[in-house]
């Protein structure tokens, strides 16, 4: 059977969630969870809060599931539904307890109004590369996390001490671990 997280629409993912399948069910979530954890990380949710709006999310996905009418629009529904479940979980917090939040996320949360499309772009696009990288095999997922997904890149030293290989080699394995990521980002 093909490979549901990578294969499959995301309608006909929902069909097979509607129909009982188990397996979809879990691609499905591993589709989003990334995305559907970004919502409340970006609104100031400390990681045990956002893991909570996770959960709610996905819980009311499950109970909703026969009511998402057009399984395409699935994302947003996901989206939209962490949005609602962040600022629930906001107005129950007092402000101390939350980490530093983005304070233009907050708004957009805050506002009620649809996620802008580019936001919602650049979320999507988000979850694309993360799939892309989670797709690499070992050794390349390692470079890429270290050298491109860390706030604070770290030295050429750091890398090659953190990888064991050397110096000269960082340079010609980025271009290998990026032209592979092009390969399965142009799959999608």
């Amino acid at each position: 059977m093909p490979d549901l997280d990578c294969d499959t629409s995301d309608a006909d993912l929902v069909q097979r969630c509607r129909d009982g399948d188990e397996r979809s069910w879990r691609a499905l979530v591993r589709r989003y969870e990334r995305l559907v954890y970004t919502v409340p990380r970006r609104a100031g949710l400390s990681p045990e809060q956002a893991a909570d709006v996770f959960q709610s999310t996905f819980s009311r996905l499950f109970e909703h599931l026969d009511g998402v009418l057009d399984g395409a629009r699935v994302r947003a529904w996901l989206v939209t539904t962490a949005r609602r479940e962040t600022l629930r979980l906001l107005e129950r917090l007092p402000p101390a307890s939350r980490a530093d939040p983005d304070d233009a996320a907050v708004e957009r949360l805050v506002d009620g109004s649809p996620l802008p499309d580019d936001v919602l772009d650049a979320l999507q696009q988000q979850h694309r590369v993360r799939r892309a990288v989670a797709q690499l095999d070992d050794r390349s997922r390692r470079f890429v996390e270290l050298v491109f997904l860390r706030d604070e890149p770290p030295s050429y030293e750091e890398i090659a001490a953190e990888l064991g290989m050397p110096i000269g080699s960082i340079g010609p394995t980025r271009a290998r671990c990026l032209a592979k990521l092009r390969e399965l980002l142009a799959k999608e």
